[in-house]
Order: structure tokens, then C-alpha cells, then sequence
């Protein structure tokens, strides 16, 4: 084991990360972009004089799959996150780490599993909504 090995352990541990930040953000827009479609879709019909819109509940079916679609993109993420971390962690990787894995939490992967919740709410929010 050598230090460049050892770095570019670290490299690819913090590659990761940023990968599942990039993920994130991915998500975060999505969930965000849908739920605000929804709401603003709906409040111009609900203003007077307008008129009325041809499908009206087609805002909602975005919105609700483009919630989704940033959901299902935030479970894959971190499906991929803990199978890459779980490879680099074991076999011929564990002695060029250096570290010990227990020492090794990532407040990103706290931050997705979060990001789901929120979305999973938005998502009952716009599909339960009974108006």
C-alpha cells in the first residue's frame, strides 16, 4: 500500500459523495418543480376571467410525476450510494484505506433519506388534496 493508492481511496470516497449530492440536487428540483407546478397551475384557473383549461387535472399528473420521478431518482441514488460504499469498503480496498469504517457517517446520505420524506409528503399533499 502506498500514499497514492491510499488518496486515490479518498478521491473515489469523496467522488461518491459528490454523486450523491449531485443526486440531491437532482431530486430536490424535481420534487420542487412539481410541487410548485401544481400549486400554480392550480391558483391561475382559480383566477376570475380566465379561461377554463382544457384538462384541467393535467397539472396535477405532472406534478405528481415529476414528485415521483425525484423520489425514485433519491431511493435509486442511495441504493447505488451503499452498494459502491459497501465495495470500496471490503476486499482488496480495506487495507488502502487506512481508516476505519465506523468512523465513516455521511451527513449527505442523512440529508437524502430526509429529502424522500419530504417528497413522499409533497406527493400525499398534491394527491390527497380533496379540492
Amino acid at each position: 500500500m502506498t500514499a497514492d493508492s491510499h488518496f486515490g481511496w479518498i478521491r473515489t470516497r469523496l467522488s461518491l459523495e459528490r454523486t450523491l449530492m449531485s443526486w440531491m440536487r437532482t431530486g430536490t428540483a424535481l420534487i420542487g418543480f412539481g410541487f410548485a407546478i401544481v400549486q400554480y397551475l392550480d391558483r391561475l384557473q382559480q383566477i376570475p376571467g380566465t379561461n377554463p383549461a382544457y384538462l384541467p387535472s393535467a397539472p396535477r399528473y405532472l406534478g405528481l410525476s415529476m414528485i415521483a420521478a425525484g423520489v425514485l431518482g433519491l431511493l435509486i441514488s442511495i441504493v447505488q450510494y451503499r452498494w459502491t460504499l459497501r465495495y470500496l469498503w471490503h476486499g482488496s480496498f480495506a487495507p488502502i484505506a487506512g481508516i476505519k469504517q465506523e468512523g465513516m457517517q455521511s451527513a449527505a446520505l442523512a440529508v437524502a433519506v430526509l429529502l424522500i420524506g419530504v417528497g413522499l409528503f409533497a406527493f400525499f399533499a398534491v394527491l390527497l388534496r380533496l379540492t
